[in-house]
């Protein structure tokens, strides 16, 4: 593998897709004195970032991330655009990091085509083309690149093409960019070398991989397998619900073995990441005739988790379920995140609005808006015949239970259901709540 290195104030990069891994991404390199410009269709994300303007919950060693990008606009390193034309002529590598959405079960590849034909579309000889977008394995070679040859170039001769998967965890976005060893192919030896010289810019350890096809897959492998892990702590705290046990408990004992590492269970699994993995991995192996049984079931036992929270929220209202409020406290995706898509927090508040329940949620770092939302502790809870907790996040005051007694419904027991573990359960019974923890 070639370690000829790349002065970073030479190399100017473009970024397609400017969300919670391309900006961070973009920003990364910026700050390593690379050019940088960030493509993104959002017109309203791009004069949003251009004015220094982001939700994110990202740090670079305690910067925030605005800061970060307010710097790097300052300094003339970053800025995003909607229209890649000016990008395609500057610039000589192509990252893209879109998604692809999971929508029935079945992947959309609309987004990734489109990007692909963008670059395409200004691709020139000796540029080099790196895919960092979770894909079906198979699809860095069998999909983009028959698009990217449809200018007349040819891949691996006239430009490079490379996949490196992106592993990132919101909210450690800048540490793992650098920190986290990162997996790396190329189409043939110079197109991995070519992007091991830019990625080396950024990341401190490369594991070059024999093809393209094993990074795919590997990347679907690594979210799928947590995917299983907690799938098998969701089927354990239904059983120490029923032997009355703690199942965090049981997990920190377990995990005091030096070869266990049981995850957590939760309300679901969501993010971009986990929950599509499978439906990434079953379109090659439905071709290969491979049934993956454990995967799917292990899915399946995480996709009805929401509705066994809200099972416990129906057993305890002390009202029919179409006069109750439920406040709902945290809708992200994950703890400290602002990011909601395909939260189980969702699904949780679509579960319990089809029982008729009214919902009033309430997360001061999620953007998105909703009907219903709300924008205060207080109006959620005002009223409510008990509460769910969802996510853990900063600016939610889960033990204020003076505030809770003088606002919630005095129409019988008040309760808590806790499935992030939050509560000591003496505590809130002192305080004369019904604690149901998953």
């Amino acid at each position: 593998m070639s370690t000829t290195k790349l002065n970073p104030e030479e190399v100017n990069i473009a970024v397609f897709g400017l969300g919670f891994v391309g900006l961070p991404l973009a920003l990364s390199y910026a700050l390593k004195g690379c050019n940088v410009i960030g493509v993104d269709i959002d017109r309203n994300l791009v004069d949003q970032l251009n004015r220094g303007i982001t939700h994110h919950l990202e740090k670079y060693r305690e910067t925030p991330i605005q800061d970060v990008l307010s710097q790097q606009l300052s300094n003339g390193r970053f800025r995003a655009a909607s229209d890649a034309k000016e990008a395609l002529a500057r610039c000589t590598y192509f990252i893209m990091t879109v998604g692809i959405p999971v929508i029935n079960r079945n992947h959309d590849m609309s987004h990734v085509e489109s990007c692909a034909r963008t670059i395409a579309g200004g691709l020139k000889k000796g540029d080099l083309v790196l895919v960092r977008s979770t894909v079906v394995p198979g699809m860095t070679r069998d999909f983009v690149k028959p698009i990217l040859e449809e200018t007349g170039l040819k891949a691996g001769e006239d430009f490079f093409l490379a996949y490196s998967s992106e592993r990132i965890a919101e909210g450690k976005a800048f540490d793992e960019f650098e920190n986290m060893p990162a997996l790396i192919a190329g189409l043939n030896e110079e197109s991995r070398d070519t992007a091991c010289r830019l990625m080396n810019i950024v990341t401190k350890e490369l594991h070059p991989a024999s093809s393209l096809e094993v990074v795919e897959t590997a990347k679907v492998m690594e979210n799928i397998s947590r995917d299983v892990n907690i799938a098998m702590v969701n089927e354990f705290a239904r059983f120490c619900e029923s032997l009355s046990i703690d199942i965090f408990e049981l997990i920190k004992l377990a995990n005091t073995h030096k070869r266990v590492k049981l995850l957590t269970p939760g309300p679901g699994v969501g993010g971009y990441c986990i929950p599509n993995a499978l439906h990434y991995l079953t379109p090659k192996a439905d071709e290969l005739g491979v049934p993956l049984k454990l995967l799917r079931t292990a899915r399946k036992i995480n996709e009805d988790v929401p509705a066994f929270v809200v099972s416990l929220v129906t057993r305890n209202l002390p009202v029919p379920a179409r006069e109750a409020k439920i406040a709902v406290l945290g809708m992200a995706m994950k703890d400290y995140s602002s990011d909601d898509r395909l939260s189980p927090a969702l699904d949780v508040i679509s579960h319990l609005k089809t029982s008729g329940i009214t919902v009033a949620a309430f997360d001061p770092a999620v953007p998105s808006e909703y009907e219903f939302k709300v924008n205060s502790l207080e109006e959620a809870i005002k009223d409510a015949h008990g509460i769910v907790i969802l996510a853990k996040q900063n600016g939610i005051g889960y033990t204020n239970f003076r505030l809770f007694d003088r606002l919630m419904s005095k129409a019988g027991a008040l309760f808590i259901v806790d499935t992030k573990n939050l509560y000591n359960r003496a505590e809130v019974e002192q305080h004369g709540f019904i604690l149901e923890a998953i």
